[in-house]
């Protein structure tokens, strides 16, 4: 029965179908994981400002996004207030929206935490040469948080990619409703399609992540 149900991968064009639903899951990730990591930064710059009204306005936006899941948020996007204002959202953009609202959150803290590690004696050893605040932070600072922020930065993009799977319950046709779709055409022909197509799904996340994992762990290593 088990062997049968493999058929199911094969059957037809369902493995290009999946691997088509892949691209899709890539081509949102790209794009979310690339203005994620722009906003980010600016963001956790932003973050150090010494003022209190700039701290109090991004720890309100971090622990919101923070306390809000995912999927609510993507909801409220795409159901809540493009219906609330008469909009019509592209399931598409509102699933990158939610992507990168969350993905700067998480981004911007990583980034404020990589430079307030940096010793306050780097920031006078430098203004002790005479370099400006510029150079201080492009030739000092910048070098030393990007060491630091690189490992954590990764595997917040693994997370965005898996987070990617939320998509398909606003009607995105990426690798996980492909995969349902598969399961549901062959239901009676393939009673235990199911158990491969996930396992398939499973797998092509995997491929996905994985390198990204072990480069992350590589590089925290080497900069130890």
């Amino acid at each position: 029965m088990l062997d049968s149900g493999f058929k199911i991968l094969f059957q037809g064009q369902n493995f290009n179908r999946l691997l088509e639903g892949l691209w899709v899951t890539i081509r949102i990730s790209l794009i979310s994981v690339l203005l994620s990591m722009i906003l980010g930064t600016l963001f956790g710059m932003f973050m150090t400002l010494p003022n209190r009204i700039t701290r109090w306005i991004s720890r309100f936006y971090l622990e919101f996004v923070r306390i809000m899941p995912q999927l609510v948020l993507l909801y409220i996007l795409y159901f809540g207030v493009a219906h609330a204002m008469g909009w019509n959202i592209p399931a598409e953009f509102a699933s990158i929206l939610m992507l990168v609202i969350w993905g700067t959150a998480e981004m911007g803290d990583l980034v404020r935490n990589a430079l307030i590690s940096i010793p306050k004696h780097q920031y006078e050893s430098a203004a002790a040469l005479g370099m400006t605040k510029r150079d201080t932070y492009l030739h000092v600072i910048l070098p030393q948080t990007f060491t630091r922020l690189l490992p954590p930065a990764m595997n917040l993009i693994t997370r965005m990619i898996k987070t990617t799977s939320l998509i398909y319950l606003i009607g995105i046709v990426e690798v996980l409703k492909v995969g349902q779709q598969i399961i549901d055409a062959n239901r009676m022909q393939y009673p235990n399609g199911s158990l491969w197509v996930y396992a398939a799904i499973f797998f092509l996340y995997f491929i996905i992540c994985w390198p990204i994992s072990l480069l992350s762990k590589y590089l925290e290593k080497r900069w130890k």
